[in-house]
């Protein structure tokens, strides 16, 4: 059977959604997810998927760089924490497996989608400094940076190039629209007004729904 084959992607999301869907399920009977917090990350994720089919420009080396559609995964983990932002990217990982699938190696797709995408949620560990969003983005697509580049180097190894060939061509490919992303979406959360607007939605989450 071919690893691309639709069968094989068929089979992969259905095992990817059914772990997310028992653990997503665990979380919320055992109240560490509200309603409201299930509520916001399905919007936060179809905005991120809506934007994520926007190109703003290409990048010479192979992809695209769209209007901070990780930036709402990013800000779930912000918001709700890791756990709520983590189980956020896994779900846009496997909307964009559906709607947008590249599979050339099983691995690869477990890094490609639901790691990676899932790894933004990470920007939720870090709430309590003044600078919290920002490290928070900065380690969000870092780690996801890092998830990409291994799917990378895995798919450029096929190429015969060596070692070092391989992992200098993967870092750059997934810089080259990652890093561009980061830079935007730093820039629009440091702006006073939306980073107001940021810390309002945390305020409302801790209400009593």
């Amino acid at each position: 059977m071919s690893l691309s084959s639709p069968l094989m992607i068929s089979i992969l999301v259905i095992l990817c959604a059914v772990a997310f869907a028992l653990i997503g399920g665990l979380l919320y009977r055992n109240h560490q997810l509200s309603a409201r917090t299930i509520t916001c990350s399905a919007v936060a994720v179809a905005l991120s998927v809506i934007l994520s089919t926007i190109t703003l420009f290409s990048m010479p080396q192979g992809g695209s760089v769209t209007p901070c559609s990780m930036m709402f995964i990013c800000f779930v983990g912000y918001w709700f924490g890791p756990a709520a932002g983590i189980l956020a990217g896994v779900a846009n990982g496997l909307i964009q497996l559906i709607i947008n699938p590249e599979v050339y190696h099983p691995i690869q797709v477990i890094l490609d989608y639901p790691l990676a995408f899932g790894a933004l949620g990470l920007a939720g560990l870090f709430t309590k400094s003044k600078y919290s969003l920002q490290i928070g983005f900065v380690v969000g697509m870092l780690s996801r940076f890092i998830f990409s580049f291994v799917s990378g180097y895995i798919f450029f190894s096929d190429t015969g190039a060596n070692v070092i060939a391989n992992v200098i061509t993967s870092a750059v490919y997934n810089l080259s629209y990652i890093l561009p992303e980061l830079i935007i979406s730093l820039i629009i959360v440091s702006i006073p007004v939306v980073r107001h607007a940021i810390d309002l939605i945390v305020t409302f989450q801790k209400q009593p729904a």
